[in-house]
């Protein structure tokens, strides 16, 4: 699990094609590799991915044929991510819960400069909007963040200075892909809400 609150912007240094999958190398700058371990789960740019090998700051990671099919950012050398390394149970919820699950990819229709932010507008695919509600939270590229506004699969967030500085947002363009995931309860929620399963 993940809290949505970036800790590090690496880079792609290597994406190397296996079997229509990719092992990818990623280089970290301020995340600190000292506690982690072959094995741990990271997320990078909101997509959970298991550590198999270390060295230095850089680790690498398997990304296989379905998770390159359902998200994006993931297979350009040289490209940055978000990252994030799996909450321990002692850790800050400062975000919302996060399973580094990709729901889907959503694509920008609107970025622009409102004074003391920025306003962010995302049209989602419409199996997820839904799941999208005013004052609920959404993770973007493994960002999360609050939804401010919703009208139909389209939905708007705000980004404080802050949050373009320590982030690859500051990097989104109209027509940028981005990786979604819903907020874990309104998933759960609506299996509750169905018919009993037979």
């Amino acid at each position: 699990m993940f809290s949505g609150i970036i800790a590090d912007v690496g880079i792609i240094t290597r994406a190397v094609d296996r079997e229509g999958g990719l092992r990818l190398s990623v280089e970290a700058e301020v995340l600190g590799m000292d506690d982690v371990q072959i094995g741990d789960s990271i997320a990078v740019n909101g997509v959970c991915l298991t550590v198999v090998t270390l060295s230095g700051r850089e680790f690498t990671v398997d990304v296989s044929r379905e998770t390159l099919s359902c998200t994006v950012g993931l297979a350009h050398q040289g490209a940055h991510v978000n990252l994030e390394k799996a909450l321990r149970l002692s850790d800050r919820l400062g975000g919302h819960l996060v399973s580094g699950h990709v729901d889907g990819v959503g694509s920008v229709v609107a970025f622009n400069d409102i004074g003391e932010s920025w306003r962010l507008v995302v049209r989602a695919p419409q199996s997820l909007a839904k799941y999208i509600a005013v004052k609920g939270s959404i993770t973007i590229n493994g960002v999360s963040l609050t939804v401010n506004h919703v009208a139909g699969a389209e939905f708007e967030v705000n980004l404080i200075p802050h949050t373009l500085d320590v982030t690859t947002l500051n990097e989104l363009k109209t027509g940028a892909q981005v990786n979604l995931e819903i907020d874990l309860i309104a998933r759960y929620v609506e299996r509750m809400m169905q018919k009993e399963v037979q």
